[in-house]
Formats: C-alpha cells, sequence, structure tokens
C-alpha cells in the first residue's frame, strides 16, 4: 500500500486542510498506516498534480489562507482499483522484538524498561481509540452501529487498532514480567 492510498480513503469524508488530515491520520489512520505532517503535505500536492484530488483555497480572515482537499472521480477509481487488487500479508517490524530476542545474551534492565514503557503508551492508545469508538458511534451500542451505520470502515479501523494495541500492552507486560523473573534468577544464584 502506498501513503496515497491511506490519503484517498481518510479524504472519502469530505474536504480536509492538510493541518486536519494530519490530526485524522494521527488519531485514527495511525492505526495502519504511519505518515508525518510533512509526507501528507507532500502527497496531496502530488495527488493534486496527478488530478485525485482537488484542493481550493479558503480565505481566512484572522488566519493565513488554507487548502482543502477532496477526492475527485478519478481518485475515487484509483482507490476502487486498489481495493480490487490483491493485498500483501502483513508484517512485524520492531527494534524492540529484535532487542527482546537478544535478551539471552545482553543485559534486560534496558529491555523491561522499553517493554514497560511501550504497555503504557499502548493503554493510552486503548484509552483514545476507546473514546474514539464511542465519539463514531454515537448513541448506539456497538452491534446496532455495526448493523445499521452509515459508514463503519473507519469504525472497523479503529477495532482493528483497539485490539492491536490491548495484545501488544498485553504481551509487553508478559514478557517484562518473564524477563524480570529470570533476571531475578540469575542474581540469585
Amino acid at each position: 500500500m502506498a501513503l496515497r492510498h491511506a490519503v484517498l480513503a481518510a479524504l472519502l469524508d469530505g474536504e480536509y486542510s492538510g493541518y486536519q488530515l494530519a490530526k485524522g491520520f494521527d488519531i485514527g489512520v495511525a492505526n495502519f498506516w504511519h505518515a508525518l505532517p510533512q509526507q501528507l503535505y507532500a502527497e496531496l500536492a502530488k495527488l493534486e498534480r496527478e488530478g485525485l484530488v482537488e484542493g481550493r483555497e479558503v480565505v481566512q480572515e484572522t488566519r493565513p489562507n488554507k487548502r482543502l482537499f477532496r477526492v475527485t472521480a478519478a481518485g475515487r477509481a484509483e482507490l476502487e482499483a486498489f481495493a480490487e487488487a490483491p493485498s500483501k500479508p502483513s508484517f512485524i517490524r520492531d527494534d524492540l522484538l529484535v532487542k527482546v530476542q537478544a535478551a539471552d545474551r545482553i543485559g534486560t534492565t534496558a529491555v523491561i524498561e522499553q517493554l514497560e514503557e511501550r504497555a503504557v503508551a499502548a493503554e493510552a492508545k486503548i484509552q483514545l481509540l476507546g473514546a474514539l469508538l464511542r465519539q463514531l458511534r454515537g448513541d448506539a451500542d456497538e452491534e446496532e452501529f455495526l448493523r445499521r451505520g452509515e459508514r463503519i470502515g473507519g469504525y472497523l479501523t479503529c477495532l482493528r487498532g483497539l485490539t492491536f494495541e490491548q495484545e501488544h500492552r498485553d504481551w509487553c507486560r508478559r514478557i517484562a514480567g518473564i524477563l524480570r523473573e529470570r533476571q531475578a534468577g540469575h542474581v540469585e544464584r
């Protein structure tokens, strides 16, 4: 997947400025695609040159002017073609896993600390995603929203992000505990 497809998908709900897009990425899309604001602005410019998004300038009196972007028919066609193409399997690429793999042969104190930090960060994202899910479904309970909600794509990706963060938090806590126990056992010998 290219950043272009994540940007096009994020713009399906309406017109957004680069700033709004970056905020939306940071909260929702970051569950499955990470991009820095500079990358988003560069991608928007590229998509506009290619005719996949259309931008318009909005004059503001007390702030600098801003540009709002929306997906064009060509952009929707690009996204449709992407949706029809086979998806590649996902994979994990995480430097912390390399450190854990080497834990048998290196000091583990720093690795344990990093695992605990990751668990705390995952817990914070769990809280954020839970609030976002509640906001998206409004007064409806989850099952009702999933059956009858108008747009559920963002909700479904947030559910995946929530599950990922819960599993990540639990794994980090468990591995930190295992390494701490092993570390204590080596000290006692």
